[in-house]
């Protein structure tokens, strides 16, 4: 009976051992793929300014602004450019903060934080494009309409007549809601998939810290 008992603790010990090991094979898997994804929402990001800057340059607004003999726009539309990348720039930061924070952490409650940390700043990313295209998008329409020429004979129909104004109106507003929800399933299908297995990770965690 001794014996028994013996070789009950020793399979108990060995079981113990057993688990611990297993707990750490799933975070060194876990760690390494939230540091992989939080690796590509950087490089995604980089690549999205390139992007945008590579059309802002093809689509020159000044020439736009000249032709139309109002260059006194081109400096406002040039501050909101530029606040627009300084803004941008902070979330590259944030994003590769947070990388070097998942890469380097050793401690599972540290990760958990740095993964939930790193969703919100996509998410805050996210809305703040968002927000940022439907801004530019009403400023568009405001300059068309009050500065253009070409729309000049458009203008002076719709203050006139309630008809043309009412059809303006819910043309722009189906324009936008277009727009925005092109934009908005952009960034769900970009950023959706990443932090779904971000998200992944971290229920995972979760249980191996209960």
């Amino acid at each position: 009976m001794k014996e028994l008992d013996l070789l009950k603790k020793d399979w108990k010990k060995n079981e113990n051992s057993f688990v611990q090991i297993s707990e750490i094979e799933i975070y060194k898997m876990i760690h390494k793929r939230s540091s992989s994804i939080v690796k590509w929402i950087l490089i995604i990001s980089i690549l999205e300014v390139l992007l945008w800057t590579s059309i802002s340059i093809l689509f020159n607004t000044d020439d736009y602004f000249k032709k139309m003999d109002h260059i006194e726009l081109i400096p406002f539309m040039k501050g909101i450019t530029y606040l627009n990348y300084g803004v941008i720039l902070v979330f590259i930061y944030l994003f590769y903060k947070n990388y070097i924070q998942i890469s380097t952490t050793e401690s599972t409650k540290q990760l958990m934080k740095t993964i939930l940390r790193t969703r919100k700043t996509v998410q805050c990313y996210v809305w703040y494009n968002l927000g940022m295209a439907l801004i530019s998008l009403i400023i568009g329409y405001i300059i068309a309409l009050l500065y253009n020429p070409e729309t000049s004979a458009l203008m002076s129909q719709i203050t006139n007549s309630g008809k043309v104004m009412a059809i303006t109106i819910g043309v722009l507003v189906l324009t936008t809601v277009a727009f925005f929800s092109v934009f908005w399933l952009f960034y769900r299908l970009l950023y959706g998939i990443l932090l779904r297995r971000l998200y992944a990770n971290y229920k995972e965690l979760k249980k191996i810290d209960l």
